[in-house]
């Protein structure tokens, strides 16, 4: 095939001329990058070959080569992967082929001299790094399933060149040949030995492949009789393993360093910030495996993409698969880490998988150590579990509701929520019940959009008054999950918008029932004004500064009802039956016993309605009516 010239990808080529110009400060991870990319080749074609019933010869020993040529100023990765053929390179070379690369280029552009950020890292494009450092590249490559070979080679430029090549083995070299050295960068001294072992150590010391390289050593001569002759000496070639291969998860914690503990995880998770927490996991008995779990320090894609979920999974020091989802529950989608069994077999697909005991088995051992780590963090360093519960306190609700009240025993402790009588701070549930009034019977919680607001909402004003602490809930999911819950150490959940008779005490009844006797024409003439808006009108008394409140009658709050009714799609409208409750100490309720006319008393009653529906987060339905009741009242 004759030499093929084609251009690369409008975004490609944008980033690399940002590559070329050097704005990122960072130049030493494009090493890091290709040899991860050699590493991934190699997992790929041995999960090919594991795959094959025998039709791909799985490479027993394979490694990872680093050639440095000083003569050519040459630097070369080899691997024996699984290799690319002419559409491959296409696809993975000339084309960026992910849907963030404009953002990338964007952020990029960003982080120029800012050393601490890994953009690179950040989003994987790890081939083009390369031209941080480099002013040709050149690839040479065969796949796994072709006969022939490909060699790609550009400059950085428009356009790239593919052709067809004899090449005898499988797998892919790529030579840099480097920039010439400059004021601020002396390129040459990549291909120094002392150098690449160091950067290795650093970035990929637990490539799970060992990574080699040849080093010329100056040896003294030997005489005849194979003493060493001083002062004269030959060189000789050495070869060098450059990483340690022991894989972290295989270590005892205590010898492992926070520091390696971060590079491993955004070396092998292509994260570009430290994780916010880890777990060694080793596990012998019924079902023995080892691992190692690590929560990010922000919300990445894999929270909402179950595709992009899941642990790395290892047999027996072998890699079977990356994002294995079935090793995690949906609601813990947002960790990272690996597993390694003994248990399972090399040749496991992922059809076996999802009926495989054992992966559940681990799967359920990994969840049940991970939150009890969690409760441990929680009692021990609260401001890390803060920081995780910020971010991903979400998802632990979200396993309370999604298994239908399944793991309530074992995730009701690891939750914890803002409360009025705390400032802001969490708290946890057992807190909350050891903290709670004598005679105090139910735990009461209070929904809005935002905490402010449901500390505003009218009907939280008497647990203000006399002390009462709830708990504040600002995620659509909150109430989902308290109701699922449905009690905590034998104490109900309430909601502060609920209206329920039997929370009232002997003295609350006997004062509603003198004001229902005294103000009966007043509660009537409302409740006629309101009809087919709420089902009743009622006295409160857990109003104290606010003339009225809106709330629900039959177990459906306005705050779950606001939600469904959002739910996109959601065609068919939830109403639920609502009471407007009166406060009977405010003046506007003194206003009007003293009102006589029937239309006065139709617009006092429409506007304290939508009052109260603002109050609630809910919306205005007539505003057009509101209003001309409002002007009304005011021009009187």
């Amino acid at each position: 095939m004759a030499k093929e010239e084609m251009k690369f990808q409008a975004e490609s080529k944008e980033l690399l001329d940002l590559m070329i110009n050097s704005i990122y400060s960072n130049k030493e991870v494009f090493l890091r990058e290709l040899i991860s990319n050699a590493s991934d080749a190699i997992d790929k074609r041995r999960f090919e070959a594991l795959n094959s019933d025998g039709k791909i010869q799985l490479v027993e020993n394979p490694e990872i080569w680093i050639i440095p040529n000083k003569e050519e100023r040459s630097l070369t990765i080899k691997d024996d992967g699984i290799g690319m053929d002419k559409e491959e390179l296409i696809n993975n070379i000339g084309t960026i082929a992910r849907s963030g690369s404009k953002e990338f280029v964007e952020k990029l552009k960003n982080a120029k001299d800012n050393e601490n950020v890994d953009i690179i890292g950040q989003f994987g494009v790890g081939f083009y790094s390369a031209f941080m450092v480099a002013k040709k590249i050149v690839i040479e490559t065969r796949s796994i399933h072709k006969d022939k070979g490909y060699r790609f080679e550009s400059d950085g430029s428009e356009s790239y060149s593919i052709e067809e090549i004899n090449k005898d083995e499988i797998g892919s070299s790529i030579t840099l040949y480097l920039k010439d050295d400059d004021e601020d960068e002396k390129y040459d001294s990549f291909l120094d030995y002392y150098t690449i072992s160091y950067l290795v150590e650093k970035y990929s010391n637990y490539v799970k492949y060992p990574i080699k390289m040849n080093q010329v050593e100056k040896v003294n001569k030997k005489d005849e009789n194979g003493k060493d002759i001083e002062n004269e000496y030959e060189e000789k070639v050495v070869e060098k393993q450059l990483n340690s291969m022991v894989p972290l998860w295989k270590k005892n914690k205590k010898d492992v360093k926070d520091e390696e503990l971060n590079e491993f995880y955004k070396n092998n998770f292509h994260d570009y910030q430290d994780p916010l927490f880890s777990l060694f996991l080793n596990v012998e008995g019924m079902i023995s495996y080892q691992g190692l779990i690590f929560i990010p320090s922000r919300i990445r894609n894999e929270v909402y993409n179950r595709d992009e979920a899941g642990l790395n999974l290892y047999a027996k020091n072998v890699f079977i698969m990356d994002k294995c989802k079935d090793l995690l529950p949906h609601y813990l989608y947002f960790l990272e880490g690996v597993v390694d069994s003994s248990d399972l077999n090399l040749n496991i697909s992922r059809e076996m998988l999802q009926e495989n005991k054992n992966i559940i088995k681990i799967r359920n051992n990994i969840e049940n150590k991970l939150i009890s780590a969690l409760k441990e963090l929680k009692d021990n360093d609260k401001e890390k579990f803060k920081k995780i519960f910020d971010l991903f306190g979400i998802n632990l609700k979200y396993g309370i509701y999604e298994s239908y009240g399944s793991k309530n025993d074992l995730l009701k402790d690891v939750i914890v929520f803002k409360s009025l009588n705390h400032n802001d701070d969490y708290i946890d549930l057992k807190t909350y019940v050891n903290e709670m009034k004598e005679n105090q019977k139910n735990i009461y919680f209070a929904c809005s959009s935002s905490i402010e607001e449901a500390k505003l909402l009218p009907e939280i004003e008497k647990f203000k008054k006399d002390g009462v602490d709830v708990l504040l809930c600002d995620k659509n999911v909150d109430e989902f999950t308290l109701r699922t819950l449905k009690e905590y150490d034998k104490h109900e959940f309430k909601s502060v918008s609920e209206f329920n008779e039997n929370d009232l005490s002997e003295e609350e009844k006997n004062k509603l029932e003198t004001l229902n006797a005294t103000h009966k024409r007043e509660i009537d003439e409302l409740t006629n004004a309101l009809k087919g808006k709420v089902a009743e009108v009622k006295f409160s008394t857990k109003l104290v500064d606010s003339p009225v409140a809106l709330v629900s009658k039959d177990g459906l709050s306005l705050n779950m009802e606001k939600i469904l009714n959002n739910i996109e799609g959601n065609e068919n409208k939830i109403n639920s039956e609502k009471i407007l409750e009166i406060n009977p100490d405010h003046e506007i309720f003194k206003k009007l016993t003293s009102i006589k006319d029937e239309n006065e008393i139709k617009d006092y009653a429409n506007v304290l309605y939508n009052e109260a529906l603002i109050l609630s987060g809910l919306d205005i339905s007539n505003k057009e009516e509101f209003f001309k009741s409002l002007n009304k009242i005011l021009t009187k």
